[in-house]
């Protein structure tokens, strides 16, 4: 027995050593108890939770795969994924994100994801992908064949996807006490090089653009305080030097949208 502990039973009676006791070991329960709690706040502080959402075919593989440095596996990104995705970006000083892909396609395990992300474990932030209509065509399930769809109807969808997606964030950032990011990610940009702004803009909140129209309305929902909005064009692939969008230009896209996560997380 130490020569501390021979002295506290020296100088304290029993009852007293007895009530030390039970304070030590509740003490020590409750820090126990709080442990997970406490990391898990680390965590999310260091390691954010970003929803990635759009409909199928704009890429949200492709430039999440961009954003944690991984190769695109080639079936999903033919197809796309029916079950959502988790990835993770490890940046500098223990610092990064923590994905999660939603499915694209109408089913049950798309609403399964898009509750999971906004009521089940809410995100930190969200990332809608949109393509200017530009999203690969998908063929339905059981059905043969190449898909083919115009572009305004690829728009109209978006608009539709938008309006689930939406929804769901406005309901989520009423019930958070801090503020929540969304980044409209304007993908595919390589096919369009020379209308990015203009683009851009479309998406953009008071554009008046049937799409802006629906960022201001969520703005309203939710509260402006409670939500902030970016339009960042991006795009996972390039060409060379001479093309259009050369590699290294939608390399420095995919940087800044980087860049802005780190911003609005507190990271930068």
């Amino acid at each position: 027995m130490s020569q501390t502990s021979s002295r506290i039973r020296t100088i304290l009676p029993t009852s007293s050593r007895t009530a030390l006791g039970a304070t030590v070991a509740t003490g020590l329960l409750t820090a126990l108890a709080q442990a997970p709690e406490r990391l898990g706040r680390l965590l999310r502080d260091r390691y954010p939770m970003v929803a990635v959402t759009g409909m199928t075919g704009v890429g949200k593989s492709q430039l999440v795969d961009r954003l944690t440095r991984r190769s695109t596996d080639d079936a999903v990104a033919e197809v796309g994924s029916a079950v959502m995705e988790r990835r993770t970006r490890k940046g500098a000083r223990l610092h990064g994100f923590r994905f999660l892909v939603v499915p694209g396609d109408n089913a049950a395990t798309r609403l399964g994801a898009l509750d999971e992300v906004f009521h089940d474990e809410p995100v930190d932030g969200v990332i809608h992908v949109v393509a200017n209509g530009h999203a690969t065509p998908r063929r339905a399930g059981g059905t043969t064949g190449t898909a083919s769809a115009t572009r305004e109807e690829q728009l109209a969808a978006e608009l539709e996807d938008w309006s689930i997606t939406a929804h769901r964030i406005a309901s989520m950032a009423v019930r958070r006490s801090k503020p929540i990011f969304l980044i409209i990610a304007v993908t595919k940009t390589d096919l369009y090089p020379h209308d990015i702004d203009e683009v851009v803009r479309y998406y953009s909140p008071g554009s008046g653009s049937p799409f802006g129209d629906r960022i201001d309305a969520l703005r309203a929902l939710a509260g402006g305080a409670k939500l902030s909005v970016d339009v960042l064009p991006v795009s996972s692939q390039g060409g060379d030097k001479k093309a259009p969008l050369p590699d290294k230009q939608a390399g420095a896209m995919v940087d800044k949208l980087a860049d802005r996560l780190g911003q609005l997380s507190g990271h930068a």
